[in-house]
């Protein structure tokens, strides 16, 4: 041990030495969300955690930028009918097809070397095509007719159908050099077999900016800059995701300093950011950024009790929304009436708006046959309980409180609801992905700016142990009419005529309610005022994908 005096000299000398050398920058930035992805593979299964990360570590040939305008990313040049980059063509039987024009960008590689090619296009289509890939949309591959290679970079796509949306190619590739000889070993066995899952740390996986080094289920993911990237070097060596399930806790976590930042697009709630932002304004600054993302409520429409759309109607009058806005969200989440959002161009004041209305809801279950009630719940003629399981995701205090309110309110027109709350990666894999949960089921989807709902309401797009559980209508909906006019709106290129066919696909929504509307999300990004670059989207292509801007001041 020196002596106090000695030690006070050497403290000084190494102060001074300090104030001479340049600050060392931060190199690992560490962030927090409240989900760990249930598959890493990026065709199967569609969960926002997942997509946040890995757009870190990939780019899709098209995207949406934060000025909502369609830009290329994987692609060197966006295909249209003006350039002549985009065609169309003549089909048999009198149809009507597109032939159109990519080039990858001729300095992509994977992270072990191997360029990205239009072989990597190849097998990816190939996949999406089997019937037993379990795809999150088979829809979207099987549309397209055959791939043309041009080089080894450029290739012509030829898809059966003219679409207003013809150059929006969110395609995320698969490596075929690892993936393909996995995949045809077997093809049903690949969903739980595929390298994402089973070798995480495989650099030929990636091609973004950054690749995956290391992962430990449900706790975190680190990932580090990819040396083979063609685009601007991003700023941070090492990023590290952490899973932190609970919010309030991912709240404590960033005010220690265990986390640098939370992703607005999965973080903290709304009021929780309210109430954030009143006590630490002086050091961080929180943007609210209204977004295409829509909380509900999924019907399972196989569940006896409601398969009554009289119920399912009770159910609507039966919740005070509005209330829910403004005393949980102080009005910053206004109520949806269907899942196109006001901000979409898209968007239609038409289908049926149910407002909060009890003694309504009280006579459409009279007319549905519970009128018995006993101890506050309803009982039909068989002696039959009103009871309906409500299930979410745990850890998310928004949902579990929006839960209880529900409950209670229900509760006051005779429906007793059991509350359910699943690990994430547990609910979107299992419980939703499977169609297994017992009745209702709340979480959000996150869209594009005139996106066609597809996935979510057309009748080929039911998940099923058939076609491996691909597709995204959870509820298990079913109307022709539904189907034809989600088909016609997307081969619609008159934006006045595909917003008639957008009203009747949201007046169908409205009248059959295979899902509740509950409310259209606001997103609160929390940033430390000394990270820049951050730019909110409020659409599917979030924030992450332009990671490599990202950097601390």
């Amino acid at each position: 041990m020196l002596p106090r005096s000695i030690a006070l000299v050497l403290a000084l000398i190494a102060s001074l030495a300090a104030i001479g050398r340049p600050a060392q920058a931060k190199d690992e930035l560490v962030i927090g969300l409240t989900q760990y992805p249930s598959t890493w593979n990026p065709l199967i299964g569609a969960m926002l955690a997942k997509s946040l990360i890995q757009n870190m570590t990939a780019r899709p040939f098209t995207a949406y930028d934060p000025e909502w305008k369609l830009v290329c990313m994987l692609c060197t040049e966006l295909p249209t009918l003006e350039n002549g980059k985009a065609r169309v063509i003549d089909l048999p039987e009198g149809k009507k097809g597109m032939e159109i024009d990519f080039t990858i960008q001729p300095e992509a590689k994977w992270g072990d070397g191997t360029p990205v090619t239009v072989k990597d296009v190849e097998f990816t289509i190939e996949f999406g095509k089997h019937p037993q890939s379990g795809v999150t949309s088979a829809e979207s591959y099987r549309r397209i007719l055959k791939i043309a290679a041009r080089d080894e970079k450029s290739f012509t796509m030829t898809v059966d159908r003219v679409t207003y949306d013809y150059n929006s190619t969110a395609l995320l590739l698969l490596p075929a050099h690892i993936e393909k000889p996995v995949f045809e070993a077997s093809p049903l066995e690949y969903r739980n077999k595929n390298s994402y899952d089973t070798n995480i740390a495989n650099p030929g996986l990636y091609f973004g900016p950054y690749r995956i080094v290391s992962a430990t289920p449900g706790s975190q993911v680190v990932l580090e800059r990819n040396p083979t990237w063609w685009g601007p070097q991003p700023f941070f060596r090492r990023i590290v995701v952490r899973t932190i399930e609970n919010s309030s806790a991912l709240e404590a976590n960033l005010l220690s300093g265990s986390v640098d930042y939370i992703l607005g697009e999965l973080g903290l709630s709304i009021e929780q950011a309210i109430a954030f932002e009143k006590r630490h304004k002086d050091r961080f600054i929180v943007e609210y950024k209204p977004a295409l993302i829509y909380e509900h409520i999924d019907v399972n429409l196989d569940v006896a009790i409601l398969k009554d759309l009289r119920v399912r109607q009770a159910l609507m009058y039966g919740m005070d929304r509005q209330a829910i806005s403004t005393r949980l969200f102080e009005g910053k989440q206004p109520v949806a009436q269907g899942g196109i959002s006001p901000l979409d161009p898209m968007y239609s004041k038409e289908a049926r708006d149910y407002a909060f209305d009890p003694a309504k809801a009280r006579a459409l279950l009279d007319e549905a046959g519970w009128r018995d009630i006993r101890n506050g719940v309803r009982h039909n003629t068989k002696g039959e309980r009103l009871s309906i399981e409500l299930a979410t995701t745990a850890g998310n205090r928004s949902r579990e409180q929006v839960q209880q309110v529900l409950q209670s309110q229900w509760r006051q027109i005779g429906i007793d609801v059991r509350l359910k709350a699943e690990p994430p990666r547990v609910f979107f894999a299992e419980t939703m992905n499977k169609r297994a949960f017992g009745g209702l089921a709340i979480y959000a989807w996150v869209t594009r700016p005139e996106g066609v709902p597809r996935t979510t309401l057309h009748s080929n797009e039911i998940p099923t142990a058939a076609n491996n559980w691909s597709g995204q209508n959870h509820p298990g909906y079913r109307n022709p009419e539904m189907d034809s006019a989600l088909d016609a709106a997307e081969r619609e290129l008159d934006p006045a005529k595909r917003r008639a066919l957008f009203a009747v696909i949201q007046r169908l929504y409205a009248d059959d309610l295979p899902v509740l509307p509950l409310y259209h999300r606001a997103d609160a990004f929390i940033f430390p005022k000394q990270l820049k670059g951050v730019r909110p989207t409020g659409h599917l292509n979030s924030s992450t994908l332009w990671i490599e801007e990202w950097r601390w001041e």
